[in-house]
């Protein structure tokens, strides 16, 4: 693709900014709990808004780009599943009411748009730079995938003693009583964070977290600035309406790890042999899709088989 027209970064931070600011200025003024009509509503507009950037980027920069840009889409979004996962217990345990959540986790992608433009640039610039860091990468990827594997059990969270909120504590105290939808409050004189805010702070640490396996795994697939950044914008932008439909349907994807574990392992290893094996982008895609779509065949099968029979685990 070569170095992208600055006029195209530009117009889609305009697209993005607008969209924020029709979701939070219009759709959601005023806090409310999302409906599930709403929350496949926003999500098929999210979904349809990447497909019709896919088209255009396949018309301006090619076959290669269009398949680059799909599969990155891919992955990113399918990895983001284990971020809902994170996200709903992170709720459950701050006893944060629905109402105020898409209010959390729109600052949540507002603030995680920067930090994974600059996780971007950083890892595009290293790989430049330093073309052995890819292989680190790739090795990354592989152990993530491995542990993905053994630790497939949800793990309860400890959130008292936990890093981000320590670090909050030392900026101010935290109170467990809400104040509507506001982030801080004011008691006897002292200023306090809302377990809103404390809500924030860790999707935000939660989300770098996981960027730090979805960014390589895209970086695996293309090394274009422009194309690695827009797909991880538009699955991040979609993330919140996808939230609000797979929050309550999270025990029926109970195979999809394996699924997101054999990708991770797979672009993990096509990154350490990148010097060894060309792998086409079609053939890439190809597999992602087979792979995804298979652990979500299976894990729906095993949910269906529960239902009509509780007794099997």
């Amino acid at each position: 693709m070569g170095d992208v027209n600055m006029i195209f970064w530009v117009a889609f931070h305009i697209f993005i900014i607008a969209m924020l600011a029709l979701d939070l200025g219009v759709f959601h003024r005023n806090s409310h709990v999302v409906s599930m009509k709403e929350a496949l509503t926003w999500s098929a507009v999210w979904v349809a808004l990447a497909l019709v950037f896919n088209g255009w980027v396949y018309f301006e920069f090619g076959k290669q780009a269009g398949v680059e840009f799909f599969t990155g889409y891919l992955v990113e979004k399918s990895l983001s599943v284990d971020n809902i996962f994170v996200f709903t217990m992170i709720f459950a345990a701050l006893n944060i009411p629905r109402i105020y959540q898409h209010r959390v986790l729109f600052w949540g992608v507002l603030t995680a748009l920067v930090l994974r433009a600059v996780m971007i640039l950083a890892g595009v610039k290293l790989i430049e730079t330093f073309h052995w860091s890819i292989y680190v990468f790739g090795a990354l990827l592989v152990v993530t995938a491995l542990k993905m594997l053994k630790d497939t059990e949800t793990k309860e969270l400890h959130l008292e003693n936990s890093l981000p909120l320590r670090l909050l504590r030392k900026v101010m105290p935290v109170t467990h009583k809400l104040d509507g939808e506001n982030f801080t409050t004011r008691v006897d004189g002292r200023w306090f964070a809302t377990p809103l805010l404390a809500a924030l702070i860790l999707v935000e640490a939660s989300d770098v977290v996981f960027a730090v396996d979805s960014i390589p795994a895209v970086l695996a697939i293309s090394k274009e600035p422009f194309i690695v950044y827009t797909s991880n914008v538009f699955a991040i932008m979609g993330l919140r309406s996808l939230y609000f439909v797979l929050a309550d349907l999270a025990g029926r994807f109970a195979h999809l790890k394996y699924g997101l574990a054999a990708v991770l392992f797979f672009v993990g290893s096509k990154m350490i042999a990148v010097d060894l094996i060309k792998i086409p982008p079609f053939i890439s895609l190809a597999i992602i899709s087979s792979l995804l779509g298979l652990s979500i065949l299976s894990s729906l099968l095993h949910s269906s088989r529960q239902r009509k029979n509780p007794v099997l685990k």
